[in-house]
């Protein structure tokens, strides 16, 4: 039969829409108009002290000013045609104020302040929309099938039910299916979370996105390719993603009672006194200038990023990738910790953990099997092979190698014919001895998957390999209890597997067998116990319970990309102590949140007091209320930049 190539997907005809310049874009231009806001004060101070003309001053001044509130008062416009008064409206009437009455400088300053933090907490906002996308690379571009008696090529969403899919080694599965030819072992990680490929053959089923390890497959779609497994999947991440939303602030509640209270009792301020001839305007307006200066919240509204940022550099400091302050906020109420098990508690790889010889040393046992599984690319044999390296062995040289579908591989070495493969496959060819079966049965009890020997169709011994626990896993699971976090592990793995490595790690609450969309109900189970829960994955799999937790957590160098994109924050280096510093660092760093704002606020009170009082001029206004904005800046600074230490020093404590 001739191979045909189909067409894509048909194509509709759309009016083009303009695009807006990448230049002309806030992402673009916001962080750019910082540096110009901070350059003009700069210049302006030395332009000051070297006495430039008048001209260049206020020149600089307005270039401060349109460069630093330009956005603040583009936010204004849109909330006030909305009738909405916040924060930014406040600040753009506070600088101005300034301006009023000669206090350019200070002014500038709290543009720049104001406008840096948005740009701050901003940065990460548009990484998260890259998840989705990066999903569809599990997805084959183009796939062959039999249609009738045609082969074709053809994108995969146009498999229909009646085709018959055609999986080559190394091929990625387009649709959800059912074998109905061939044999092969299938990577089903991205999907269920399995570390080992499991075998495949007539009547098992298969799952979209998954890879095909080895041999050919045909397959009957079960689903189109809108509702497999991996479909569901995207939706889900959508879906969690537009609903998640931050948690709510100290500030996002006050900024609007505060705002709309200082504009207007400002501007009953400027009237009211005159009118009722208690003092003269220009007096009066100038001590109002003053009012609205030392109550503009610039201490206030930098007091939350100051501690912020300093934290997220600190958690970079330590290998901890924070994607925002919000989920440094939520990760320090964390009450219940979820973790994947594959690649998260456990390596991701299978290695050799037991062997049991029969009639010849374990040496001599590995090495035969070492020989065979060198020829082979299936992880099993991976870990065969890597234990003979770790362990200084000399392999043989191999003849007449063969790979037996659903046996295992078979090769002749010295004059030996030597069989490795599946010790239930295996011993349906030759009885297990009777001295083994014990021994097969604690390896299979324990979750590991179980291989047999044959030399010259004789048993020699069996071979365990499994999927092993991180070393650090029974002390961060430890810690993390001492720390009152309650602790669980969801995994795609059968229950005798999540119960070994379960026991190993100290963990009591096992969800096993799960499906993706299994774990995304667990973790609405525990957020129904607590609205505080976070989840730890690495990969495709886990990015729907990522998104939807309260805080998505991936381990860095495992996770696939998807993982990364929809988590809130990143372990890089794969080391889940960094989890325990990053909860430490988080609710240091929201007690810190909490000092700043009680002191800005405090700070503001006295001012504005100290403005009736002993008719405060404006110079030590500005002196006092940008003093206060230093303070909360070092008290975050100072405070968690050198917490990393501090984190060591209380784990090693604990």
């Amino acid at each position: 039969m001739n191979a045909i190539k189909v067409s894509g997907a048909s194509h509709t005809t759309a009016t083009p829409q303009p695009t807006t310049p990448t230049w002309l874009t806030q992402e673009w231009l916001e962080p750019r108009l910082v540096a110009v806001t901070f350059a003009g004060l700069i210049l302006t101070e030395i332009g000051t002290r070297s006495v430039w003309p008048t001209a260049v001053i206020m020149l600089l001044h307005i270039i401060t000013y349109a460069a630093g509130g330009l956005f603040g008062l583009k936010n204004t416009i849109e909330h006030l045609r909305k009738r909405h008064v916040d924060v930014d409206l406040l600040m753009i009437l506070a600088a101005l104020g300034a301006a009023s009455i000669g206090g350019w400088q200070e002014g500038g300053l709290l543009l720049f302040l104001f406008s840096l933090s948005n740009v701050l907490q901003d940065y990460a906002i548009g990484r998260s929309r890259k998840a989705i996308k990066s999903l569809f690379k599990l997805y084959p571009e183009e796939t062959q099938i039999r249609r009738g008696s045609t082969t074709l090529t053809v994108p995969f969403a146009e498999i229909q039910l009646s085709d018959t899919v055609l999986i080559a080694p190394g091929g990625r599965i387009p649709v959800d299916g059912v074998v109905v030819d061939g044999h092969s072992a299938i990577d089903q990680s991205p999907i269920t979370g399995e570390s080992i490929p499991v075998e495949k053959t007539i009547g098992d089923k298969v799952f979209a996105g998954t890879l095909n390890k080895q041999g050919t497959l045909d397959i009957r779609p079960t689903k189109l390719a809108g509702e497999t497994t991996l479909a569901r999947i995207i939706q889900m991440v959508e879906s969690a993603q537009q609903n998640q939303a931050p948690a709510e602030r100290f500030l996002d509640r006050f900024e609007q009672i505060y705002a709309l209270f200082i504009i207007v009792a400002i501007a009953l301020f400027i009237v009211i006194p005159p009118a009722l001839g208690l003092v003269d305007f220009t007096t009066n307006f100038y001590r109002a200038m003053v009012l609205m200066t030392v109550a503009s919240p610039c201490a206030l509204v930098i007091s939350v990023p100051a501690a912020f940022i300093s934290a997220i550099a600190s958690a970079a400091r330590m290998g901890v990738l924070m994607k925002g302050g919000a989920f440094l906020e939520e990760l320090a109420n964390v009450k219940i910790i979820a973790f994947d098990k594959t690649g998260t508690l456990t390596a991701g790889q299978p290695r050799l953990v037991q062997m049991a010889a029969h009639g010849v040393s374990e040496a001599e046992l590995l090495s035969y099997a070492a020989a065979v599984e060198s020829r082979s690319e299936h992880p099993l044999a991976e870990a065969i092979v890597q234990a003979a390296k770790e362990r200084g062995l000399t392999l043989g040289a191999i003849q007449n190698f063969d790979s037996l579908p659903g046996q295992g591989v078979q090769a002749e070495i010295g004059g030996h014919t030597i069989l490795v493969g599946s010790a239930a496959h295996v011993q349906e060819q030759t009885p297990l001895p009777d001295d083994l079966v014990a021994m097969r049965d604690q390896m299979e009890h324990s979750g590991q998957t179980t291989m047999g020997v044959l030399r010259d169709g004789v048993w020699i011994g069996l071979l365990a390999a499994a999927d092993t626990l991180r070393p650090d896993a029974p002390k961060v699971i430890a810690e993390l209890r001492a720390m009152g976090i309650e602790v669980a592990m969801l995994t795609g793995d059968q229950p005798s597997v999540a119960k070994a490595i379960a026991a190993q790690a100290g963990v009591t609450r096992i969800y096993a067998g799960l499906m993706p969309e299994d774990k995304v109900t667990i973790i609405k189970q525990l957020q129904a116990e607590s609205n505080h829960v976070a989840m730890v994955g690495d990969g495709v799999n886990d990015a729907p319970a990522l998104a939807l937790a309260n805080v998505g957590i991936a381990m860095g160098v495992a996770g696939s990309d998807v993982a990364l994109e929809t988590a809130d924050v990143v372990l890089m280096g794969d080391q889940l102590g960094r989890l325990r510093d990053a909860i430490l660092l988080s609710r240091k760093a929201q007690r810190v949140v909490w000092q700043n704002i009680i002191f800005s606020l405090g700070v503001i009170v006295v001012l504005i007091i100290s403005t009736f009082v002993i008719n405060l001029p404006l110079p030590l206004g500005i002196f006092a209320h940008e003093g206060s904005t230093v303070i909360v800046v070092l008290n975050g600074l100072i405070t968690l930049l050198l917490l990393p230490e501090i984190a060591r020093r209380r784990a090693a404590q604990a």
